[in-house]
């Protein structure tokens, strides 16, 4: 008994320690507790994950299109409107297209699209698990949308009921309705639907068409490399078409058959020798190829609109239905087409392209390709990027950088003189051989002078010149010292939308063809435009933009580019041409006058057109010396006259600019002083805060003094004058101004001068201004008034001896004309009586001792305007009155008369009348080069 309880006692306890370690087990062991809680909720999620993914999908499954066979076996064309958003353009339709039944499709070309697009298309039920698990993987990855795994019949599926936009909706439907097509529907019946319907390039539609259309035979005569090709198209349908990119079809082509080699349908033999033959070789001749539209009047441009759609981010194809809304102006088209097929051409070999741009949008109204342009036929002139730009680059590359980047006014000046390439000696050369000397930009450009654009490149720098063709589209990895005069290849549609730029105010819009796109379901849709951007300051804008009106000015002396010339239309632009290299014209045989090409770029308010000019073949020059290199001038005049409103808009100057008038040739700038001669003045534009504060004193005169007692004798119609002045070895310039135009009448060392031919009823006011060689000074003056001839002409004879004896002669004091001005300025004429002490002849004394009381009843003497004016005198004369400091602004308006001896001679202190001698002294300047 007691055996047994001890027995039952061990037993307890035992369990007892059995259980501690239990415990002691379950406490060092937590991390496997969490571990089954994660799975477990793993699952959970995971399950509600599948409920919630399988009913989301349900849900969008049910809202699925029908599945509608005609939409299937056909394909479903774009709509394109024009940018009024309301002309349709024809182009693309369904129409052109050769059907194949799939017996006749060549087990060759079935393969070839079958290891490009779906190499299991006969294993699965419509979606491929493998090929989706690789995408999913490449998605989590790369980003929702970054790689798809589109079976054949999902891609029919999508291309005939669904939109284009990568979201989960439209891929539940996309799987749903085709694993519902593979039900209903045979395999190879699917494989005919994508062979007839799939869009190989412009209108051509399914691989049919294709082959007669690239290669003028039909699908059973094709050989391996040319059924690669074809299967390789359908990715991108403008951008492999062996036409116009044969480069990158035969990349796309060698790809499909390494594909075929890979899954087998090729040998590697025969993928070797498929890959090793020339893609140009088999294609249909250019001369046999077919038209690929109807109409060609918009086919340049409908290519552009279908590179573009390429280009474009996201999956967008013109066999989905899409309705795209574009930038064409149909008007502007049409006068395009009609400058490339008018007699402006010099002969029928000579090639050109334009661009026409909307200034303010960047969208592209027209262009013009070449002359008797039909799509693939002909080579595309205008986005071609293999010819120079000449010297339309340097407002872009030298210029424009150096107003953004080195605040440099229009006025800034360089030299032109003899200058080399610093990194190769090679002398530089301006088109006429000759130095100009120092001239502002503003002149080196609308000159198109070669020395002052590639010392301002220098000025600038690469790096910052780079950024600024950068911002404005234009981009190039290497820039050197001969950049500057235009050796870089950039098309007319770079040209057309960098110039654009200027006239926007410095806002950057790039070039395109496309505003907005619509998708099938008419209420789905993408503005696809491109976002502006501010590429420069306002002011650099508006400063080059300005000199560059200065080029098409036709009174701006030099100017090259006159001949586009509207009158009416605010217009700026720049000529370029680009020049035979020395090894080019020893090799073609040519002269020095010879061109390659010729440009044009200009634009308004509204439009910047960019036009190229020249031969396909490159030993065919361009004759300099004639009018041929006027071409691209005359095509740019004849489309914008034709498209530009006479209500165009002017470049407005806005509030960062300034203007001053400048000494040219000072350095740093210096605004022009009172003596600066007319021929160095020049209105410049700044950046505002960067105007120059400190005036020129190169011309200022310090030693000059003002000659005084100038005083005018009058007998009859003469005028006798003669003034004093000290021993200086001076000249003296006489002018005289009457009825608001002067003159100067002579320039000599006398101290006298007899002017003859004073008229009745008029106001003579001669200066005096003594000058050397390098310094003039303030003038001195005097007014004769002639009195009007009176009622009885007995007495005019006696105002002759009242000039000898004002004091006692006075017969023609009845008349009001005389005693009127000296009755408003009586005050003024005590200062002047103590002169004619010293300078009047003898019988003028008795002037003298009268009171200053007396003088009003005196009217023929003449009262100085300016009486604080001690070296003036006053003049005896009964018609005449004195004053010294006349104002300069009744000179100002006679300046172009007289431009020839004003712009040497003639001062002034007010800035207005340096502006109306400016053109003076420019046509001097042509005259002098």
């Amino acid at each position: 008994m007691s055996d047994k309880q001890i027995s039952r006692e061990e037993r307890r306890k035992a369990i007892e320690r059995q259980k501690k370690t239990t415990n002691k087990k379950k406490k060092k062991s937590p991390a496997v507790t969490w571990i089954k809680r994660i799975l477990l909720a793993l699952v959970a999620i995971g399950i509600a994950g599948f409920v919630f993914g399988a009913s989301l999908f349900a849900f969008y499954a049910s809202s699925a299109p029908e599945i509608d066979e005609e939409l299937l076996r056909d394909p479903i064309s774009p709509t394109f409107y024009a940018a009024d958003g309301e002309t349709e353009i024809p182009y693309i339709t369904s129409e052109n297209r050769e059907y194949v039944n799939y017996e006749d499709i060549p087990k060759t070309m079935e393969d070839a699209i079958l290891a490009t697009e779906d190499n299991r298309f006969y294993e699965h039920s419509g979606i491929d698990v493998i090929r989706l698990g690789g995408a999913v993987i490449a998605n989590i990855t790369g980003g929702f949308g970054s790689q798809g795994a589109s079976t054949i019949t999902q891609q029919v599926i999508k291309n005939s009921f669904l939109t284009n936009d990568k979201t989960l909706k439209r891929k539940a439907q996309e799987a749903y309705l085709a694993y519902k097509l593979e039900q209903e529907y045979e395999k190879e019946e699917i494989f005919e639907m994508y062979f007839n319907k799939i869009l190989m390039s412009g209108n051509i539609y399914g691989f049919g068409t294709a082959s007669e259309y690239f290669y003028g035979k039909p699908l059973g005569e094709l050989t391996l490399a040319e059924s690669a090709l074809l299967a390789g198209m359908p990715q991108s349908p403008n951008g492999y078409n062996p036409f116009k990119n044969p480069e990158r079809a035969e990349e796309r082509r060698n790809v499909v058959l390494s594909l075929m080699d890979q899954h087998e349908k090729i040998s590697t033999e025969e993928k070797e020798q498929a890959q090793a033959l020339p893609v140009i070789d088999s294609l249909v001749p250019e001369g046999e190829r077919q038209q690929q539209t109807p109409n060609a009047e918009y086919t340049a441009f409908m290519e552009m609109v279908e590179d573009e759609l390429d280009t474009l981010e996201g999956d967008y194809s013109l066999d989905e239905g899409l309705t795209i809304y574009t930038t064409l102006e149909p008007y502007v088209q049409t006068k395009v087409n009609e400058a490339m097929a008018s007699d402006l051409f010099f002969d029928d070999n000579v090639q050109s392209a334009m661009t026409v741009v909307d200034t303010k949008t960047g969208g592209i109204s027209a262009v013009g390709a070449a002359r008797e342009y039909s799509g693939d036929v002909r080579h595309n002139y205008a986005t071609a990027t293999d010819r120079s730009v000449g010297s339309t680059i340097k407002p872009l590359l030298d210029y424009g950088p150096a107003i953004e980047y080195l605040d440099w006014s229009t006025g800034q000046t360089v030299v032109d003189e003899p200058y080399s390439y610093e990194d190769n000696d090679q002398e530089i050369r301006n088109v006429d051989g000759q130095f100009l000397g120092t001239m502002t930009i503003r002149e080196a450009l609308y000159r198109s002078r070669n020395i002052p654009a590639v010392k301002t490149l220098q000025e600038v720098g690469t790096e910052d010149a780079g950024e600024f063709m950068s911002n404005v589209g234009l981009d190039m990895e290497n820039i050197y010292e001969s950049t500057a005069l235009g050796s870089a290849n950039f098309s007319t549609v770079q040209m057309a939308g960098a110039y654009a730029a200027f006239g926007n105010q410095g806002e950057f819009n790039k070039p395109h063809t496309i505003k907005k796109i619509v998708f099938r379901d008419g209420s789905t849709e993408q503005i696809v435009a491109p976002e502006p951007e501010q590429a420069m300051k306002d002011s650099t804008a508006y400063m080059v933009t300005d000199m560059l009106r200065d080029v098409v000015d036709l009174n701006v002396p030099g100017s090259t580019g006159k001949e586009v010339a509207i009158n009416g239309l605010d217009m700026a632009g720049k000529t370029g041409t680009t020049n035979y290299s020395l090894e080019d014209l020893e090799k073609y045989g040519l002269d020095s006058s010879s061109a390659l090409d010729v440009w044009f770029a200009g634009y308004t308010t509204d439009y910047s057109i960019s036009v190229w000019s020249g031969y396909a073949d490159r030993s065919t020059p361009i004759d300099t010396d004639s009018n041929e290199r006027l071409l691209a001038q005359r095509l740019f005049k004849n489309v914008m006259s034709e498209i530009s409103s006479p209500e165009t808009a002017r470049f407005q100057q806005p509030e960062s600019v300034t203007e001053q008038v400048v000494e040219v040739g000072s350095d740093p700038l210096k605004l022009a002083s009172a003596f600066t001669p007319y021929n160095m003045r020049s209105s410049e534009l700044f950046a505002r805060g960067t105007e120059p504060n400190s005036v020129s004193q190169r011309y200022v005169v310090e030693d000059l003094e003002t000659p005084s007692g100038l005083r005018a004798n009058v007998q009859g119609s003469s005028a006798q004058l003669s003034w004093n002045y000290g021993d200086d070895d001076v000249s003296f310039e006489v002018s005289v101004e009457v009825d608001g135009s002067s003159s100067v009448l002579t320039t000599s060392s006398s101290q006298s001068y007899t002017f003859n031919g004073l008229e009745e009823g008029k106001n003579y006011t001669f200066r005096v201004v003594a000058v050397n060689s390098t310094q003039r000074s303030d003038p001195a003056s005097t007014i004769v008034e002639v009195a009007a001839a009176p009622e009885e002409p007995e007495e005019e004879p006696a105002e002759e001896p009242v000039e000898e004896e004002p004091a006692e002669e006075e017969p023609v004091e009845e008349e009001p004309v005389e005693e009127e001005p000296v009755e408003e300025e009586p005050a003024e004429e005590e200062p002047v009586e103590e002169e004619p002490v010293e300078e009047e002849p003898a019988e003028e004394e008795p002037a003298e001792d009268e009171p200053a009381e007396e003088e009003p009843a005196e009217d023929p003497i003449d009262v100085p305007e300016d009486p604080t004016e001690e070296e003036e005198n006053e003049t005896p004369s009964v018609n005449s009155s004195e004053n010294r400091n006349s104002s300069g602004d009744n000179g100002n308006n006679n300046n172009n008369n007289n431009a020839d001896e004003d712009n040497e001679n003639e001062s002034s202190n007010e800035n207005d009348n340096g502006n109306n001698d400016s053109q003076n002294g420019d046509a001097d300047n042509e005259e002098n080069n």
